[in-house]
């Protein structure tokens, strides 16, 4: 059965974004970019919420940017044939290779894991992995964590959450100071 997986930035005291919804105290060095690559080339499909889909968004015509590090070019490349699913309740339409879910979060998952596909089912954004964490949908947590204290934001753990038992799967330090830490939910 393909995993479900939620993998994000998150400050050393679990933000996601600082109070003013601010992101760019995440943006990571080329080691950690090639290290997201290497992660989105095991994701089958991509859920997200409407507001990381806006963010997204440039990754579409970001091929376009010569600015580009040929790494980024790499993750662009990969990023913008992914199957995506956009849970919205604003969005009448989507670009690129993304749909509107057509279904509830439970509904989507279990039709994507039904599809006789390769790859994780990830779930990028705060809002949309509580709702999968509440419905006990994730398999893995997969957190990037910056060398960086926020003091507030949006949560990279949903807030009330009952207790989740987990098992390390893989952990590594970058020269950057980010840490990667990588779990298992224990059933």
């Amino acid at each position: 059965m393909r995993s479900v997986t939620y993998s994000m930035n998150v400050s050393l005291d679990g933000f996601i974004t600082g109070p003013d919804g601010d992101i760019n105290w995440s943006a990571p060095d080329e080691d950690v970019f090639r290290f997201v690559t290497d992660e989105i080339r095991g994701v089958g499909d991509y859920l997200l919420g409407r507001r990381l889909y806006e963010t997204m968004l440039y990754w579409e015509t970001a091929d376009q940017d010569p600015s580009l590090t040929d790494s980024q070019r790499e993750w662009a490349a990969l990023w913008k044939p992914l199957p995506k699913v956009v849970f919205s309740r604003s969005l009448t339409e989507v670009q690129g290779n993304a749909r509107l879910a057509s279904g509830g979060l439970r509904e989507e998952i279990e039709r994507l894991r039904a599809e006789p596909r390769e790859g994780d089912i990830a779930i990028g954004g705060a809002t949309l992995a509580a709702e999968a964490a509440a419905l006990d949908l994730i398999d893995e947590y997969r957190a990037r964590v910056c060398p960086v204290l926020l003091g507030g934001g949006i949560p990279f753990f949903p807030q009330g959450e009952r207790r989740v038992h987990l098992e390390l799967l893989e952990s590594r330090v970058f020269n950057s100071g980010l840490v990667y830490l990588r779990h298992r939910v224990l059933r």
